[in-house]
């Protein structure tokens, strides 16, 4: 029930804050979350970095404090998402419920509050008999989110928790890159912010393929 609460918590914030303008006290906490990923990955797992997990770990923070300097401080918002995630994946270890079998309990935990929103929500049947695309549409997202959190909680038992911190930071540098696509462009001040951020990121997928290369040559 714990995990679940969390769950649904950080569900509904990341849907109640672009209504409310609060999107860039919720981003601030994405940010955040790989750095207090990794912190609890060292402090709980004993984990230790490598090098270049420890250079990217330098460049992401060097991001995220320039971030923190220009807006000064931490929302609720910011630390919901920055604490309330490491929770959440650390009650699923500790309770063994990091399967897929565990998430599904959760969401079906969270299945009477999500039919509560559906009712309560703006959407109408006389929206639907207007856009009868939404028939379809809509489906068609409820799998795209469901596949991409499966993926997620898949991926926080499978990798080492430091690592799987870490590369939450792909997410937001994908989203920066859509936004770009779509119009949207960089403000001078937030160069500091991205460009160490993006730097970690090539870091991680360079120790990647470090990896993968060493693998091969033991198979070898």
């Amino acid at each position: 029930i714990g995990t679940s609460w969390l769950m649904g918590v950080q569900l509904w914030l990341f849907l109640w804050a672009p209504l409310h303008g609060r999107s860039l006290e919720v981003s601030m906490g994405y940010f955040l979350l790989p750095l207090a990923m990794v912190l609890t990955g060292r402090l709980v797992y004993s984990e230790r970095l490598s090098r270049l997990q420890k250079v990217a770990v330098g460049c992401a923070a060097l991001g995220v404090g320039h971030e923190l300097y220009q807006h000064g401080s931490f929302a609720w918002e910011t630390l919901v998402v920055m604490i309330g995630y490491p929770i959440y994946f650390v009650l699923r270890r500790r309770c063994r419920t990091d399967h897929l079998g565990g998430l599904w309990c959760d969401m079906g935990l969270l299945l009477p509050w999500a039919l509560y929103f559906v009712i309560q929500g703006p959407l109408s049947a006389a929206d639907l008999i207007a856009h009868p695309g939404l028939y379809g549409l809509i489906p068609l997202l409820g799998a795209f989110s469901a596949s991409a959190l499966i993926a997620y909680v898949l991926a926080s038992r499978m990798l080492p928790f430091s690592l799987f911190g870490l590369l939450s930071y792909v997410e937001p540098v994908l989203l920066v890159g859509v936004a770009l696509l779509l119009g949207e462009t960089i403000g001078p001040d937030q160069w500091l912010t991205y460009l160490p951020i993006w730097a970690a990121v090539l870091v991680l997928v360079l120790e990647g393929f470090k990896h993968l290369l060493r693998q091969r040559r033991r198979s070898v």
